[in-house]
């Protein structure tokens, strides 16, 4: 009888115990990517089912068990030190360093770089706006309008090659606050066939910026005329549809396509490798013993690393022998391909805007807070990050995923608006404007297809306009039967 106690009291104990413990094993919950199907998991996840345990009391006769306790071990696994200490890590810290201690290891930087950007509570891009001079970067629409003006030409240009058919979805991939799409409708809206024919699709997961968005392309909710309980969404500026969502693949397909992708591809997350004494291992990221995160090698191979030697196929021994590092994009190689099949099928094109480069890209990512660069691990959340676009895998991507669809470029961002004619635009704005407007005109045009300092500038130094016009790469994927797009001739 005593032994049966002391089984008793030893359990209870346990199980006090076990409640007094902070949970360490939580189910995820996965979101949906702009980019890909591919999803991350959400920090604000509930507590996962404990496992139920029966303890039997034991005597040393044989007889039936009086007693079962039911017992949650679920907090009893791998429990950390108990500290009074207020702890000052965001809830993204948290979530991260959640990730590394429940899979007992580091996680790669394409899925730190997720998290950072898109989680769906704390991404960088979910509940903020990151563009413009009051954000942490500016992108070329935020610069001049000139700039959704001469897309906006080159689409109009696509869709007349396309014989100028009735209904064309015009996709844009990550759309920002919407202004390109913005000056595009503005720009082209007396051209009433064209703008007709067009129903825009804006590939954006951030609620915030599917708002802002909506604002900007001064869009009204409607009531369906079908009967249907859902409202459709038109832009006043030309009278054309819009639609959001989450990715590419809820574009309906069926029509003739022209898709934007202007600073996108820079933002999916890469994979990084690095060259040891045992062969390229993958960069992947922990926890340090001072809680901070840090770089480490990965011990053994990874799945990244078929897409590895899938990118180093495409290259040639000489150029692999001089890197130390390479990064791939695996979500780069499955959008373009899947631009590639649609295209291939329904007709149109693609026109793919960012800085990059045409070859291997070794160590590029970066991250900017407040239009400075900062640590890539500090404050995760806080900054952007990206990394330069590898323009010669997208070339790779298109051609192996359609026979159907060639590919065009890469050219520079000022050799396209060059040949759109973005000249003549800002000669013709300059007649009609106030000297403080001709200013800003002249200091948007050299940042977009300027090179360096603008020559000008006679206002402070560290405010001197910096062009982006050969920084920027420019590349067409179109169906083989529409010719070469313009600018690529």
């Amino acid at each position: 009888m005593m032994r049966k106690l002391l089984v008793q009291a030893s359990a209870l104990r346990r199980l006090s115990s076990a409640h007094s413990l902070p949970s360490l094993l939580t189910s995820s919950s996965r979101r949906g990517s702009s980019s890909s199907s591919s999803s991350s998991s959400s920090f604000e996840a509930t507590a996962a089912q404990p496992p139920i345990t029966s303890v039997e009391s034991l005597d040393d006769e044989p007889s039936q068990p009086t007693s079962k306790l039911s017992i949650d071990r679920s907090a009893l696994y791998n429990p950390p030190e108990h500290s009074h200490e207020p702890s000052s890590d965001s809830e993204l810290v948290k979530h991260l360093k959640s990730i590394i201690k429940f899979r007992g290891g580091p996680i790669s930087v394409a899925e730190y770089m997720e998290e950072v950007l898109t989680n769906p509570t704390a991404g960088f891009y979910i509940n903020r706006d990151v563009f413009g001079t009051e954000g942490d970067f500016i992108t070329s629409p935020e610069v001049s309008q000139m700039f959704g003006e001469m897309i906006g030409v080159w689409v109009m240009c696509l869709w007349e090659q396309m014989g100028q058919p009735s209904k064309v979805n015009l996709v844009e991939l990550g759309p920002g606050r919407g202004t390109l799409m913005a000056d595009l409708l503005r720009g082209t809206s007396k051209f009433k066939n064209f703008t007709g024919s067009l129903q825009i699709h804006m590939v954006e997961c951030s609620p915030t910026l599917q708002k802002l968005q909506h604002k900007n392309l001064k869009c009204v909710d409607e009531d369906s005329h079908n009967g249907n309980a859902e409202k459709s969404t038109i832009s006043m500026l030309a009278g054309t549809p819009v639609l959001w969502h989450a990715a590419l693949e809820q574009v309906p397909s069926g029509l003739p396509t022209i898709i934007i992708a202007h600073e996108f591809y820079d933002a999916l997350p890469v994979h990084q490798f690095q060259r040891a004494s045992r062969g390229w291992c993958e960069k992947m990221i922990d926890v340090a013993e001072d809680s901070s995160f840090r770089f480490v090698l990965s011990p053994q191979p990874t799945p990244a690393k078929l897409y590895m030697m899938e990118r180093c196929k495409w290259a040639g021994a000489e150029e692999i022998a001089k890197l130390d590092q390479i990064e791939v994009c695996p979500k780069a190689i499955e959008l373009t391909s899947a631009i590639a099949e649609r295209i291939g099928s329904d007709g149109g094109g693609a026109l793919v805007i960012d800085y990059g480069l045409n070859g291997i890209v070794s160590d590029s990512l970066q991250a900017i807070r407040k239009h400075k660069f900062v640590d890539l691990l500090d404050n995760p959340g806080s900054a952007d990050i990206s990394a330069y676009v590898d323009f010669a895998s997208i070339r790779h991507s298109a051609e192996e995923a359609s026979e159907d669809v060639t590919v065009h470029g890469p050219i520079t961002q000022s050799q396209l608006l060059g040949s759109l004619g973005i000249n003549f635009r800002v000669e013709a704005l300059l007649k009609n404007c106030s000297d403080e407007q001709a200013e800003s005109l002249r200091t948007g045009y050299w940042r977009l297809v300027g090179e360096g300092e603008a020559p000008f500038w006679e206002g402070p130094d560290d405010q001197v306009p910096i062009g982006m016009g050969t920084r920027y790469l420019v590349m067409a994927i179109v169906n083989k039967k529409q010719g070469i797009p313009v600018s690529f001739q």
